[in-house]
């Protein structure tokens, strides 16, 4: 080899240790940076050409597709599972369990202890006044609760508009990136940046849609959501949705009453069986506002006939004509079955027996159909009261089954179902939450090792020192030579 030769070797072993000094303190500095994958350079012999020495390809990005892709899913079903976990444990809230105070079962208890209390004293009017105050505050109790899940359905509904304002910006800046890539790599600049900041806005993404990452040309990637909807290939879609304000409980995407999601003005499914952008944090938003929260109306709404159904039945009162409301009323109004849904929100005292609306409590001991007081000291309506609270009769609506419940007991077991459903779906967080944090363990074994980074530069070093030193030795050989 010739002098020049080895000068031009050694100049390429100071440039390539250079930049591999540059890199690995890169990779050490950014050891905690999310998105950030390790970097190492690209070198390949110069062999060819009389120079020698060693000629730098560029940067590689280590990344492994396989585990970043399955942990972007893991982290789509995390977040999904925690809002649906989220949503039935403020329902479960909202209902109460039977042996905490303030619960359904709790109010329905206290109701029917003050008709047994009344009904032991008939002629005493405070015990009488306690009976319409404990129907007023479980009629409460049942309106605060279906109210809840009218919030939780609106707080919903504003979700999914702030996420797909954020869905439709991450896509275009993951297409904006693309185009940055491309235009970098065609002019063999260094495009590893860029594709971190890619990264962290995909992972952005998947939070709320599960997606897949397919690589195009160039560089560029295109993004498919796990329902096999097309959110980015070449240009990004266009998700559309519109809020609504409020959202009530006669409202529903089957009527067209509320939005649904449409990708570049085509209508999607939003479904949690055949969604297209199902099964990340939006798609749990749209199973709580049209499938979760309407279900739990529903129940609460049959609850809410039964109680009525129970006292407005003249066998019980037969002061009562047909047609006329019995102590609990649909503000106001008898029960019309073909008006039920909302009933929960609606239900009321009846203001005869109100006393905020100037009503009688001595109608709960004579009849609210009764023109004046009767005697003080019959108990027998009060206690036919009692009686139709602990009579077994199988829901009219409800998802409750074809058994015999008293009023207790259906209220305990839409309790026990709630309960039921909070706990399989915690389960299936622990799961999520489980297998999120394995494979993101993964993901960072093969991310930077602080360790292994300065074992790496000491070689650097170490290389560095002797190309130094190579160099050295040929400017020594040179003024040799010139000595001569």
């Amino acid at each position: 080899m010739s002098l020049t030769g080895a000068l031009n070797s050694a100049m390429s072993g100071l440039r390539f240790n250079s930049r591999s000094s540059n890199v690995i303190s890169s990779n050490i500095a950014n050891a905690s940076t999310p998105g950030y994958a390790r970097r190492t350079l690209s070198i390949s012999s110069n062999g060819a050409h009389l120079s020698g020495g060693v000629r730098i390809n560029g940067i590689e990005r280590h990344i492994n597709t396989q585990i970043v892709s399955d942990r972007r899913l893991a982290s789509a079903e995390f977040v999904y599972r925690a809002d649906t976990a989220q949503f039935l444990t403020a329902v479960e809230d909202l209902v109460g369990t039977p042996d905490l105070a303030g619960s359904l079962s709790s109010r329905l208890s206290d109701f029917e202890s003050s008709l047994i209390t009344a009904s032991s004293r008939p002629d005493a009017v405070e015990r009488l006044n306690s009976v319409a105050l404990s129907a007023r505050d479980l009629a409460d109790a049942i309106n605060s609760a279906a109210d809840g899940v009218q919030d939780s359905r609106t707080r919903a509904d504003r979700s999914i508009a702030t996420q797909v304002d954020r869905l439709n910006v991450a896509l275009s800046s993951v297409q904006e990136l693309n185009s940055k890539i491309t235009a970098a790599g065609s002019q063999r600049l260094d495009t590893a940046a860029l594709q971190d900041q890619r990264q962290t806005i995909i992972d952005e993404i998947s939070e709320m849609v599960p997606v897949r990452v397919l690589p195009r040309d160039q560089g560029t990637v295109a993004l498919y959501s796990t329902g096999g909807a097309i959110l980015l290939d070449g240009t990004a879609a266009e998700v559309g949705f519109e809020s609504a304000n409020v959202v009530t409980p006669f409202q529903s995407i089957d009527d067209g009453t509320l939005s649904g999601l449409t990708i570049n003005g085509f209508a999607v499914s939003t479904s949690s069986l055949s969604g297209k952008l199902h099964g990340g944090s939006l798609g749990a938003q749209f199973e709580i506002r049209d499938e979760l929260a309407p279900e739990a109306q529903t129940q609460l709404d049959a609850l809410a006939r039964d109680l009525i159904e129970r006292f407005e039945d003249s066998t019980v009162d037969p002061t009562l004509v047909p047609g006329q409301p019995g102590l609990f009323t649909d503000q106001g109004a008898g029960i019309d079955p073909l008006t039920e849904l909302g009933l929960a929100n609606r239900l009321s005292l009846n203001s005869l027996v109100d006393p905020d609306q100037i009503g009688e409590t001595w109608r709960i001991r004579d009849g609210l159909g009764a023109a004046a007081p009767g005697d003080a000291g019959n108990a027998q309506l009060i206690n036919a009261l009692v009686d139709t609270l602990s009579t077994t009769r199988v829901p009219n609506s409800g998802d409750f089954g074809v058994a015999s419940y008293s009023a207790l007991d259906l209220t305990s077991t839409f309790s026990s179902q709630l309960g039921s459903n909070r706990l399989r779906e915690d389960q299936l967080l622990t799961f999520a939450s489980v297998q999120l944090n394995e494979l993101t363990e993964l993901e960072l074994a093969d991310g930077v090792d602080s360790d292994v980074e300065l074992q790496r530069l000491m070689i650097v070093e170490q290389a560095y020192a002797a190309n130094a030193r190579v160099i050295q030795t040929v400017d020594e050989m040179m003024n040799t030579l010139l000595g001569i």
